[in-house]
């Protein structure tokens, strides 16, 4: 899932992109950490399908939810990612963590400190 290379790479920055004013950065930035964990290969295989599972589900247009519905079309996106992130904190690195926090901060400007 590599920014410049394959398709669902691009599909999760395509659908960040345009939900990302939506899910808010707190949620965006713990995405982009779960991403940045799954591309470490010191992640367990394990822990990277879970991330590349929780990812698929919030990049695929079908879902328990419609993504659309006004209110509560990204609570089931927002559940498995939040599931996913309790299955694999103990992998995800300050690096990660970092890495993360720039891209957000580049999205939505650096984050205030209070």
């Amino acid at each position: 899932m590599s920014k410049g290379g394959g398709d669902s790479g691009q599909s999760l920055w395509r659908k960040l992109a345009e939900y990302a004013a939506t899910i808010g950065r707190p949620l965006v930035e713990q995405i982009l950490a779960m991403y940045f964990c799954s591309q470490d290969p010191d992640t367990p295989r394990w822990a990277r399908g879970v991330i590349a599972g929780a990812l698929a589900y919030f990049i695929l247009p079908l879902d328990a939810i419609a993504d659309f519905v006004p209110g509560v079309g990204l609570a089931d996106d927002a559940g498995a990612i939040a599931a996913a992130l309790g299955m694999v904190l103990v992998h995800i690195k300050p690096e990660h963590r970092e890495q993360a926090k720039a891209r957000t901060d580049d999205w939505f400007g650096p984050a205030g400190d209070g």
